[in-house]
């Protein structure tokens, strides 16, 4: 059974950076696709960055395009979300999801097969 470990989360200030990990325990991580979902109080999860295991393509929310970063270390088996610039609507439980999403599911929660437990980020002044 595959056990995702995020961790890095913390409360900063808005324009702060963040950068939270992953870490699977996978033997072949680098056939996964990794995904980073969020969900805040009240509302959906929500997509905010995937790096797919087919041509190691990344794709990302619209909400976090050009301030969020996500990278992988298949040797390591850990996956990163850089998260620059945060703003407080950046606040929420951020989630590391792996799996073999097909084009149509990589935005989804459907999509994949493992989650992780979450990482508390809270963006306030």
């Amino acid at each position: 059974q595959v056990q995702l470990v995020e961790s890095g989360g913390g409360l900063v200030q808005p324009g702060a950076s963040l950068r939270l990990s992953c870490v699977a325990s996978i033997s072949d991580f680098a056939s996964y696709t990794v995904g980073w979902f969020r969900q805040a109080q009240g509302k959906e999860r929500e997509f905010v960055a995937s790096s797919r295991h087919v041509l190691r393509t990344t794709y990302y929310g619209d909400s976090v395009k050009g301030r969020f970063t996500i990278s992988r270390d298949n040797a390591k088996n850990t996956a990163y979300l850089q998260m620059n610039n945060l703003k407080p609507e950046d606040t929420g439980i951020y989630y590391c999801a792996t799996g073999r999403p097909i084009l149509s599911t990589l935005r989804t929660s459907n999509g994949y097969t493992s989650w992780g437990q979450g990482t508390q980020v809270r963006v306030s002044s």
